[in-house]
């Protein structure tokens, strides 16, 4: 899989971008600020529907844009795989509401048909590692949880949709529960949404415990191979709602094909479980005005040689476990789907020794194309530039380079 043209325009810092670009790897090279790390983002926004690195799409339109009266901002990519090729758009549009107020619209395109934003699972697979990364291991749970959550809708729409139902029942719930604190009423009013929670909380646990147990295998080999063999790794899925993750379970998913039924009769003993357990938390609840439990509470901790990594690991250590799970990322990805994702890789070499960077620069022969982002070219190996398309990227205006 690669990106053989992409088009941007009002999108961040670019006005207007047309590129080509090759099967083979690319660097982008530039001094901060200048438009590197948006042209990565642009790629992950088609492929998940959603910025990795803001929660709002209004951030996306070029600031210069909206100040000239054109709210509207547009990214497009033609994306070759070993079947087909397609044409992926997502465009953005700023529309005055009849109360006066502007409402961003989002309108998304497969083949010029307009699709769901679950629809786009599958038809572009990206692993995106930003320098940020580096501190997922001790950050906060949410950071560690959006990345699965990532990962996963970029396979399977039911995930996508699961998730965008559990989010605003959550939120509705939530809602509620303060409403009912505070003023009382029947809590017989709760039910409908604990039922909702109940059968799309249990379906998230189940998808992001069989993604784990398939990310731990891979991540442990390539993080020996970052190590020298001196370190395993562990990924651990930690579930607030315990139930969801008994032994066999466990088992059956770490044989299990991509699918996962949604109406395995196990699903239905633990949707029956979950809503007994939201009912025995109600009274906390009420008292805190928030739900307790739930997959918006779940962990995925790092864990190594006994080692918790967020807790107790140095950055080297947790460089080289973040880095092993992203290439888990990729070979899992390459597995269920049979196309190797695009590396979107932003700055990784600065974070890195320099036996780790020859490790990595040599597991990039797994994909097809990988842009990375860098301040300094020197970084790279002369033998790597000379394979690599170089474009210089200034204010939003990119280039190619010669003889670097």
């Amino acid at each position: 899989m690669y990106v053989r043209s992409l088009s941007l325009r009002h999108f961040r810092t670019y006005t207007r971008l047309e590129l080509d670009l090759p099967a083979a790897p690319i660097l982008l090279v530039g001094a901060n600020a200048q438009g590197k790390t948006s042209l990565l983002e642009a790629l992950a926004y088609l492929a998940l529907g959603h910025s990795p690195l803001t929660a709002t799409d209004q951030h996306l339109l070029n600031w210069t844009a909206v100040q000239a009266g054109m709210p509207f901002a547009q990214v497009q990519a033609e994306v070759v795989k070993a079947r087909q090729t397609e044409t992926l758009e997502i465009t953005l549009q700023r529309a005055q509401m009849n109360n006066g107020k502007a409402r961003l619209g989002k309108r998304i395109r497969i083949n010029n048909h307009p699709v769901r934003r679950a629809d786009l699972a599958g038809h572009l697979n990206t692993v995106l590692f930003l320098p940020e990364d580096v501190g997922l291991p001790g950050g906060p749970p949410a950071g560690r949880r959006r990345r699965l959550d990532d990962l996963l809708s970029q396979l399977y729409p039911e995930y996508v949709i699961a998730l965008a139902r559990y989010q605003s029942a959550l939120s509705r719930r939530n809602a509620l529960l303060r409403h009912l604190r505070d003023h009382g009423g029947d809590r017989a009013q709760l039910d409908p949404l604990e039922g909702v929670l109940a059968q799309t909380g249990v379906l998230l646990a189940v998808y992001r415990q069989r993604a784990l147990l398939a990310l731990s295998l891979h991540a442990d080999r390539f993080h020996q191979e970052l190590t020298g063999g001196k370190a395993w790794l562990q990924l651990e899925y930690r579930a607030g709602f315990a139930a969801a993750q008994p032994q066999a379970v466990q088992y059956r998913l770490a044989l299990a094909a991509e699918q996962v039924p949604q109406h395995h009769p196990d699903l239905v003993a633990l949707e029956s479980q979950y809503r007994e357990m939201l009912l025995q938390e109600r009274g906390k609840a009420l008292a805190r005005g928030v739900t307790l439990m739930g997959p918006h509470r779940d962990d995925i901790r790092f864990l190594s040689e006994g080692v918790d990594l967020g807790d107790f690991g140095s950055r080297g250590q947790q460089r080289s476990a973040v880095l092993a799970w992203q290439m888990a990322e990729l070979h899992w990805l390459q597995q269920i789907t049979g196309d190797a994702p695009i590396l979107l890789l932003d700055e990784v070499l600065a974070e890195l020794d320099r036996a780790r960077r020859g490790t990595l620069l040599g597991l990039l022969g797994q994909v097809e194309q990988t842009i990375l982002a860098t301040t300094d070219v020197e970084l790279f190996p002369a033998s790597f530039r000379q394979n690599a398309l170089l474009l210089e990227v200034s204010g939003g205006i990119v280039t190619p380079v010669q003889g670097v």
